[in-house]
């Protein structure tokens, strides 16, 4: 068994992927929005029981929905317990207190620079532990937009306090009558 690279744009060689892909993406996708990955995922199944397993397959002459009664018969019982599927990973802390995972950088706590901690990554929640205290090292939801880097609220506090930098600049806030004062209705 070894790795095999089709060339961009042979649908023969890449098979019943890239088209369901297409089929996907020209006539579930167009008009559509969606508020996130649950949101796509949701709108996508019901698409699926409504329109696209109640249609006639061209290759399988057969109904998607009919031929799963048939094939359901034939899969083995689920495991009684699921599998972990996380991608898990210990590193130390680094002076620049962020973790990358794809492409994008997740945010550490500054205190536990120099020391391990465990990552797991999910595919919704980035989480990290010292594995020696077991303090949190970080609770991020994840994003799968590309090249972005995201700093909480107190590591970015905590991390500006190590530094020795100023505390943040008191905001003046103005009771909203002084707007009505100035700006006659």
């Amino acid at each position: 068994m070894a790795w095999r690279f089709c060339e961009a744009g042979d649908p023969e060689a890449k098979g019943v992927v890239e088209r369901l892909i297409q089929f996907l993406e020209t006539s579930f996708e167009p008009g559509r929005q969606f508020s996130g990955p649950l949101d796509f995922q949701e709108q996508l199944d019901r698409w699926f029981e409504r329109r696209a397993n109640v249609r006639t397959h061209r290759a399988l002459r057969e109904r998607p929905i009919d031929r799963l009664a048939e094939e359901r018969g034939s899969l083995r019982a689920l495991p009684e317990r699921t599998p972990d599927v996380h991608r898990r990973f210990v590193l130390r802390v680094p002076p620049q207190p962020y973790v990358r995972i794809d492409t994008v950088d997740y945010s550490l706590d500054p205190e536990l620079v120099g020391r391990r901690v465990e990552i797991v990554a999910t595919q919704r929640r980035i989480r990290g532990r010292a594995l020696d205290s077991g303090e949190v090292a970080c609770d991020h939801e994840r994003t799968f937009a590309r090249h972005r880097t995201l700093t909480a609220l107190d590591h970015a506090r905590a991390l500006r306090t190590l530094r020795g930098d100023p505390a943040e600049v008191e905001v003046e806030t103005r009771p909203l009558s002084a707007y009505d004062r100035l700006i006659p209705a």
